[in-house]
């Protein structure tokens, strides 16, 4: 038996698969996956994410904490509550885990990391901080439950009183605040208008029921991962790890190189990579022949080299097969996709494939 969230339960209830996924017995559907991703895409859905890592970072050291230990810098975050997308990186430039930052005060950053890299990051992140005036608080007494699609702000109302109604309305994107017993953050992992509320534990059944007689339907693990790739969002340990640096991985975007004088943990090795220039890069492909991309499966870019899928699966959105790979600097706008023995054609497209519930892809593909 894997570690259990408050919502184990309610998820036993509803019919949901429930499979182990990093220790953890999660629900994987609640009947069809497909219906589950069109549910999130067209009306609006809920997930249990109560097993990812929350963690406030408390004390006047905080910000010149962050700004060494992420490759992102806290110090954009100029109004209280701003969130900031990053990566922590290892000495070598590799990515430890992608994260969450939320800015609510000068004393006070909350940061919610992946659930499979908890001891890792938990360890690295107290090393790190001895040298700072800084407390590292793990809360584990907290839930998580994302509210995610384009009426999820009509629906997420409905279970909220009214001072926490305003606060929905007024809350721009990447942006969180506290009403009550509640943290709101105006993120998520789908593509999505949506919301990820924190909340007490004891708190979170309830919440999840009164979600659900508003309609808002329970969304298990797999819809999230053909969400996610459809939006352009990549998977820890799939699409990056401590071997691979943002460069590598599509998120150059990530790094705050100015100010220069700023030391972040893996700056002097980005910035010789940088330099020298990676040899591979993160893209995406949509399968131009019948098939499904997969994980691990070869990319072959003749005259140039080979990659290989990171992630891959067929997008219900787009009635296609569509992946991302770590493949060659030099790839063109097509390559070839080794499929037990058979080589099929793929488009090199931009990311992400879909936003907001519309094709982001050229016309002619």
């Amino acid at each position: 038996m894997g570690k259990r969230t408050p919502l184990y339960d309610q998820h036993v209830a509803m019919g949901a698969k429930i499979v182990d996924f990093a220790g953890w017995d999660m629900p994987i559907h609640y009947g069809s996956q497909l219906e589950e991703h069109h549910q999130v895409r067209n009306a609006v859905g809920m997930f249990d994410v109560s097993h990812m890592t929350i963690v406030d970072l408390n004390g006047p050291g905080a910000s010149d904490f962050l700004r060494y230990l992420l490759a992102n810098d806290v110090a954009r975050l100029k109004q209280e509550g701003k969130a900031l997308y990053s990566c922590m990186l290892n000495p070598a430039g590799g990515v430890i885990d992608d994260l969450i930052v939320y800015y609510m005060r000068p004393d006070w950053y909350r940061m919610v990391v992946n659930s499979s890299t908890r001891d890792k990051d938990l360890t690295w992140i107290m090393q790190q901080a001895e040298a700072f005036d800084v407390q590292v608080l793990e809360r584990p007494e907290l839930a998580m439950i994302a509210v995610q699609g384009p009426q999820a702000p009509e629906k997420l109302k409905r279970v909220l009183d009214n001072q926490a109604d305003a606060v929905v309305d007024a809350l721009k994107v990447f942006f969180a605040a506290e009403v009550g017993d509640y943290f709101i953050g105006r993120t998520g992992y789908t593509g999505e208008n949506g919301f990820e509320v924190i909340l007490p534990a004891q708190l979170a059944s309830r919440f999840w029921q009164e979600l659900h007689a508003q309609g808002v339907e329970p969304i298990g693990l797999g819809a999230r991962d053909t969400l996610r790739l459809e939006a352009g969002m990549n998977l820890y340990g799939t699409d990056m790890d401590e071997d691979t640096s943002p460069l590598e991985a599509g998120l150059g975007w990530t790094i705050a190189w100015e100010p220069a004088d700023r030391d972040f943990i893996g700056r002097q090795k980005l910035e010789a990579l940088r330099k020298d220039k990676p040899t591979k890069k993160l893209v995406g492909l949509v399968l131009q022949d019948k098939g499904v991309l997969r994980n691990h499966q070869k990319v072959v870019v003749p005259g140039v080299g080979e990659g290989e899928i990171t992630s891959g699966s067929f997008s219900p959105t787009l009635g296609k097969a569509i992946a991302f790979a770590s493949v060659p600097v030099a790839i063109g706008d097509e390559c070839s996709i080794d499929m037990r023995g058979r080589m099929l054609t793929a488009r090199v497209v931009k990311l992400p494939f879909v936003r907001n519930g519309k094709s982001c892809l050229p016309e002619d593909v």
